[in-house]
C-alpha cells in the first residue's frame, strides 16, 4: 500500500516541474525492477550463469546494473526521475573521509584462503593508490562489512553516513574463479569507494552501441546513462578494458553480444585479468592523490 501510494504522490505531482512524462503503468513497472534487485538469492545466481556463462559473475548477480544495492532513499529518487522522463538520481558523498575505508569481514564467512584474496585485492588498492583501508574498531559505527553470501558479487555505491554498515559481498568461491577473481574482487571495491561502471558514463555512446534486441527482457535499465553533473571522466579516456566496464554479452537472452564497441581498441572489453592504469588514475584523481593530475 505504501508504495503504490508513493506512485500516486509522484503521479499527483501536478505542480512538479518538469511535468510527468511516463504512464502510471511504466512507473509501476521501473518500480517493480528496482525493487526486484533487493533479492539475494543464490539459486537465480547460479541459474543466471548457467544461462548466461559468458558474462562476468557480478552482471549475473541480479542487483541493479548486474553487481550494485539501492538504498531505498536512491530508489524513491530514481522512480521520481524516471517518471519525469529522466535516469538521474542522487548518490552520497561518495569519498571515504580520510580516504580511508573503514571494513570488516563479516563472522564466520570466509576461509583462510578467501580472506587472503580479499586481503590482497586491499592491498594492491593500498600499492597503486593514496586511498588506505584499517580494519573496523568497536567504536566505529560507518564501515564496510565483507560478506560471502551465496547470491554473487555486489556493493553499495560510495560513503554515506547515515547508511551505517556498507555491504560488500562475495559469493565464496575458489580464489581465481567466480567472485574471487582479483579484478572482480578490486571491481566490488571500487564500487565501495564510489566509482559506476564505466558503459554508464554520459559520452558512452560515443564508444558502444547497446543491442536493445539481444537483451533479457526487463533488464535495459541497467544501460543507464547519467550526465556530466553526476559522474566525472576525470579527464581519462574511455576505457573499454577497466574492470569497471561490462562484458560484451551483458544480460543477454540470446548468447549474442549486448554490447559492441564502435571504436578499434586492443584487449577484450569487460575482461577481468587484471586492473588497467586507466583504473588506478581513476581512482588517484577522483581521491586527489599526490601526482594524479601531473
Amino acid at each position: 500500500m505504501l508504495r503504490f501510494a508513493v506512485i500516486l504522490a509522484v503521479l499527483g505531482a501536478v505542480a512538479a516541474t518538469p511535468a510527468i512524462v511516463r504512464s502510471r503503468k511504466e512507473i509501476q513497472a521501473f518500480r517493480s525492477f528496482l525493487e526486484s534487485t533487493r533479492t539475494d538469492d543464490g539459486e537465480q545466481f547460479l541459474f543466471r550463469t548457467q544461462v548466461s556463462p559468458l558474462a562476468n559473475p557480478e552482471e549475473n548477480s541480479g542487483k541493479y546494473e548486474g553487481d550494485i544495492i539501492l538504498d531505498d532513499f536512491i530508489i524513491e529518487r530514481m522512480v521520481q526521475e524516471y517518471a519525469m522522463g529522466r535516469s538521474a538520481y542522487t548518490w552520497p558523498n561518495t569519498k571515504w573521509p580520510n580516504d580511508t575505508v573503514v571494513w570488516e569481514f563479516g563472522e564466520d564467512e570466509f576461509g583462510p584462503i578467501q580472506k587472503e584474496a580479499i586481503e590482497e585485492g586491499i592491498r594492491d588498492i593500498e600499492r597503486h593508490t593514496c586511498v588506505k583501508f584499517r580494519y573496523r574498531e568497536p567504536e566505529d559505527t560507518v564501515f564496510v562489512r565483507v560478506t560471502g553470501g551465496a547470491g554473487g558479487c555486489f556493493a553499495h555505491v560510495g560513503y554515506w553516513e547515515s547508511r551505517g554498515i556498507h555491504t560488500l559481498n562475495l559469493a565464496r568461491n575458489v580464489p581465481g574463479t567466480g567472485c574471487f577473481r582479483h579484478p572482480t574482487i578490486v571491481h566490488e571495491w571500487m564500487h565501495i569507494l564510489g566509482f559506476l561502471h564505466m558503459q554508464s558514463t554520459y559520452n558512452r555512446d560515443d564508444y558502444v552501441k547497446i543491442v536493445e534486441e539481444n537483451l533479457r527482457p526487463g533488464t535495459e535499465h541497467n544501460f543507464a546513462i547519467y550526465t556530466s553533473d553526476m559522474v566525472s571522466n576525470l579527464d581519462i579516456e574511455y576505457d573499454y578494458v577497466s574492470c569497471m566496464h561490462y562484458g560484451p554479452f551483458a544480460f543477454s537472452a540470446n548468447g549474442e553480444k549486448t554490447i559492441v564497441a564502435l571504436q578499434e581498441h586492443e584487449g577484450d572489453m569487460g575482461q577481468r585479468i587484471f586492473i588497467t592504469d586507466k583504473d588506478w588514475l581513476r581512482i588517484n584523481r577522483h581521491y586527489n592523490c599526490p601526482g594524479a593530475w601531473d
